[in-house]
C-alpha cells in the first residue's frame, strides 16, 4: 500500500522551520512522501546559511517568490511567502494531490506587515473553508481545545454565548468521541455564581450537547486550578480550554517539545509543530524536530 503524501508548508523562512524539515527528512520519508512547499532559489539560500545540503529525494512543489533570507528578522517578504506556502499545500490537498497539510511555524507580525489580515492558520482556514474550524493542541498524553484563540482576555467572557459553545461541543464531538473535560472561566468555577455566571451558561451548554450526543462526554465546568493535577489528568486526555493561555500554559509547561496544533472540523486534515518562529535560534543548528515529527504522526493517525 503506497505511503501518503504530506504536503508541508515552510513557515516563516527567517525562523527555524526549514532546519527542522531538512533535519526530520530522514526520519519523516519513512512514514510518508513529504513535498515541501518551496522554490529551489530560497531552499538553496537556507541550506548556505545552514551549511547543509539538500537531499536528492527533498521533493519541492514550486512557490514563488524571492527576497533575501534574514536570520531572526520579522519581514514582510517573509511573511507573505510564509502565507504562499501554506495556500499552495491546502490547494495540494483541496486537488487531491495530498493526503494532509503539515504547517512550520509562522509569525503573526509578518503577517501584519505583508497585509495579511489574518491572524494564524486556524483564522485563514475558518475564513478559507467558511467553516468553525477547531483548534486542539497537545500530545497523547493531553489534548486542549480552545473555546476562543487569539482575542483579548477582556473579550472572552462576552464571548461565551450559550448556542456558539453548544455547537463548539457538538463540532468537537464529530472528531473527538472520548470523554472531555471543561474549564471553568472564573476561580473557583464561579462558585455557584458567586465569582460569574459564566459558568451556568457552560453548565447549560454542556448538559445540552450531552443529551443530543446521547452520553456523558462533556464533564464539568471544571475548576480551572485543578483541572491538570495529576490526579485529575489520570481520567482525562482531552479539555475544552476558555481561553488562549487557559489551556495552552499547563499544556507547554507539562510536553512543550512534543505537542502539535491540530485544526478539527475542517474538509481538509492540517496539522502544525505547536511552537514559533524562534527568530532567537534561526540557523543556529539547535532547532528542535520532536513537535514536527509528531505533528506528521498525527497528521497520518488523522487520515487513516
Amino acid at each position: 500500500m503506497p505511503k501518503p503524501t504530506i504536503a508541508i508548508s515552510v513557515g516563516d523562512l527567517n525562523g527555524v522551520g526549514i532546519e527542522i524539515a531538512l533535519k526530520s527528512h530522514e526520519e519523516v520519508k519513512k512514514l510518508c512522501n513529504p513535498i515541501y512547499c518551496i522554490n529551489e532559489e530560497l531552499l538553496s539560500q537556507a541550506v548556505n546559511l545552514l551549511d547543509k545540503k539538500i537531499p536528492k529525494d527533498f521533493l519541492l512543489q514550486e512557490v514563488n517568490g524571492n527576497f533575501t533570507i534574514e536570520a531572526g528578522v520579522t519581514d514582510a517578504h517573509s511573511g507573505r511567502y510564509s502565507y504562499d506556502s501554506f495556500m499552495r499545500a491546502v490547494k495540494m490537498c483541496e486537488d487531491k494531490k495530498a493526503n494532509a497539510v503539515v504547517t512550520m511555524p509562522i509569525h503573526k507580525e509578518a503577517w501584519m506587515l505583508a497585509g495579511l489580515k489574518y491572524k494564524g492558520h486556524t483564522d485563514l482556514l475558518r475564513k478559507h473553508f467558511d467553516k468553525e474550524a477547531i483548534m486542539m493542541l497537545g500530545c497523547p498524553e493531553m489534548f486542549v481545545a480552545l473555546f476562543t484563540e487569539h482575542i483579548p482576555l477582556k473579550e472572552v467572557a462576552s464571548s461565551i454565548k450559550y448556542k456558539k459553545l453548544k455547537q463548539f461541543f457538538l463540532d468537537l464531538h464529530q472528531d473527538i468521541k472520548e470523554p472531555i473535560a471543561v474549564l471553568g472561566l472564573n476561580p473557583h468555577a464561579g462558585d455557584n455564581g458567586v465569582l460569574g455566571n459564566e459558568e451556568l451558561v457552560i453548565t447549560k451548554a454542556i448538559k445540552s450537547a450531552n443529551k443530543k450526543v446521547g452520553f456523558e462526554q462533556f464533564f464539568g465546568p471544571i475548576v480551572p486550578d485543578v483541572a491538570f493535577t495529576p490526579h485529575f489528568r489520570k481520567n482525562y486526555n482531552y479539555y475544552i480550554a476558555m481561553y488562549h493561555d487557559q489551556g495552552l500554559a499547563p499544556l507547554k509547561a507539562l510536553h512543550f517539545d512534543e505537542s502539535v496544533n491540530i485544526s478539527l472540523n475542517l474538509p481538509i486534515v492540517r496539522t502544525s509543530v505547536d511552537h514559533g518562529t524562534a527568530f532567537d535560534i534561526a540557523y543556529k543548528g539547535e532547532a528542535k524536530t520532536l513537535s514536527f515529527i509528531n505533528a506528521v504522526k498525527s497528521a497520518l493517525k488523522l487520515i487513516s
